[in-house]
């Protein structure tokens, strides 16, 4: 079979064995109807602890705390969570909190700080208007950070999380490492940002990074009341004359068979990223769930795996990914050999539960052309990193003690031009689980060959010659599984584990 599959910003058609396994995200749900309403309800009656109008002080003030929302990817334009904010502000409201009194913290972690136009998309235009409080970007950086200690190790966290009345966390149950006290830790320092790390990013208990931010929690609880709001989303579902793409068959046979894909392939770069991407997608939310944040996040993450999970009976000897032209962090830049495996091998791969999809030994195969786009503008931080892995035996550590020095770094992380100089090996650390895993790891279609041997990696000019490198280490009875996407299945995996079939590298 003939599947129109991801790779960069054409959508090649690569054929596939009969038998392979195609992972796609489900059908559409009902979303719904008013996302507002359903988070007024849930803060009414949360899962545990006190509702909000008990915990938010009359003439008090009030921190709200909400990440950038690069979760799920592709973005889309009216996003639910923009609802729950304004539904939250006006509880607090409505509890006796001036609105002048209310100051919204953009939590980004190491990513790229917020800039003006993210800013107006985290509310709506009617909303913004009429709200009176701060909106404040958190810098990982800044000077004023409040030292706490968790278990007897020191961590900087940003003050308006204990110079106030009550704190509130408004996000989604995408990640383990995403939204609920996870979002606190993208509001403390860089240290303790990097150290939030996971094997599989929708089981919380093998998350430290989970375990971390439910120890911040707790210490914050003791000084300031905690309230969690996290959404349940469904995937973002492309819209207009292809809408069921990838996880309808009819339209995955409308798009290999379009003309406008042919078209779309053979347009010049940049057009081509311009049409791809106005791709007009949706998004809705199914459920709404409030408590402490931990309580109401892990919630959201359970239930999402059980109503949007994609079920795999076995591992798989290998798996092939798909790759997008752009990545995961805010704004969405081009994706460089660095960023292209993490979003592939960091991400992609640890949506899992139960066991990984991938066989121990197994084989990944990255669809990408691996262009190397590191310049001097916001992806300058990933020179640093590609330089150690290229020049190798790299030294890592090192090498992000230096950068975490670079005063030149800092200062663009602080002015919003670029991330956070270790976001870079916060990347290529989420990859380490599943390189350990893996006996190779293949890129189809590559560009760039000596990019991808840089990072350890296997080039190949083309998907088929990519697949065809697969089958000989996995052997003729090899299963092979494709993960269609973005946005990428939350792959539940059942089943006795089979021992490894590919040769080890």
């Amino acid at each position: 079979m003939r599947v129109p599959l991801a790779s960069g910003s054409r959508l090649s058609l690569v054929t596939l064995p009969d038998d392979a396994v195609l992972l796609a995200p489900p059908p559409p749900l009902d979303a719904l109807v008013d996302v507002g309403a359903a988070v007024t309800e849930a803060l009414r009656y949360p899962l545990a602890g006190p509702e909000l109008l008990e915990v938010a002080p009359g003439g008090g003030r009030a921190t709200v705390v909400v990440q950038p929302p690069a979760l799920p990817l592709p973005s889309v334009s009216d996003d639910p969570r923009r609802e729950a904010l304004a539904a939250v502000l006006g509880a607090l409201s409505a509890a006796g909190v001036a609105t002048d009194r209310q100051t919204v913290l953009v939590a980004g972690g190491l990513g790229r700080r917020v800039g003006r136009r993210g800013l107006e998309g985290l509310m709506r235009r009617d909303r913004a208007r009429s709200f009176r409080g701060r909106v404040v970007v958190h810098d990982c950086e800044a000077e004023d950070l409040v030292r706490i200690e968790l278990g007897g190790r020191a961590h900087l966290v940003h003050p308006a999380l204990l110079e106030t009345d009550v704190v509130v966390t408004v996000g989604a149950g995408e990640t383990a490492l995403s939204g609920g006290a996870s979002a606190l830790l993208a509001a403390c320092g860089p240290s303790t940002i990097r150290a939030a790390t996971a094997s599989s990013l929708l089981e919380p208990s093998a998350s430290a990074g989970w375990r971390l931010a439910g120890s911040l929690e707790a210490e914050l609880r003791r000084r300031v009341p905690l309230v969690g709001l996290s959404l349940v989303l469904d995937r973002p579902r492309l819209t207009g004359r292809y809408h069921g793409y990838p996880w309808d068959p009819a339209a995955r046979r409308a798009v290999a068979r379009s003309p406008v894909r042919r078209i779309v392939n053979a347009a010049p770069a940049a057009l081509r990223r311009w049409l791809v991407g106005r791709a007009p997608h949706e998004l809705g939310a199914v459920a709404a769930l409030a408590g402490p944040p931990s309580v109401a996040h892990a919630e959201a993450l359970v239930r999402g795996s059980v109503i949007l999970g994609t079920p795999l009976e076995r591992q798989l000897d290998t798996i092939v990914v798909p790759l997008p032209h752009t990545g995961l962090d805010l704004p969405r830049e081009p994706l460089n050999p660095i960023t292209a495996a993490a979003l592939g091998l960091g991400h992609a791969l640890r949506l899992w539960r139960d066991r990984p999809p991938l066989a121990e030994g197994g084989t990944v195969v990255l669809l990408h052309p691996f262009n190397r786009v590191m310049g001097h503008g916001p992806q300058a931080p990933y020179r640093t990193l590609f330089t150690a892995l290229r020049d190798g035996p790299p030294r890592l550590r090192a090498a992000e003690a230096t950068a975490a020095r670079d005063r030149r770094a800092i200062a663009a992380y602080r002015a919003g031009a670029a991330p956070h100089p270790r976001l870079p090996f916060a990347d290529w650390d989420a990859c380490a689980t599943v390189l350990e895993r893996a006996s190779a790891v293949i890129v189809g279609g590559c560009r760039d060959a000596g990019a991808a041997r840089a990072l350890g990696l296997v080039p190949s000019h083309s998907p088929a010659t990519a697949l065809a490198m697969a089958r000989g280490l996995s052997g003729d009875d090899g299963s092979l599984g494709v993960l269609l996407g973005p946005p990428y299945p939350r792959v539940v995996v059942g089943g006795e584990t089979e021992e490894p079939q590919s040769t080890p590298r």
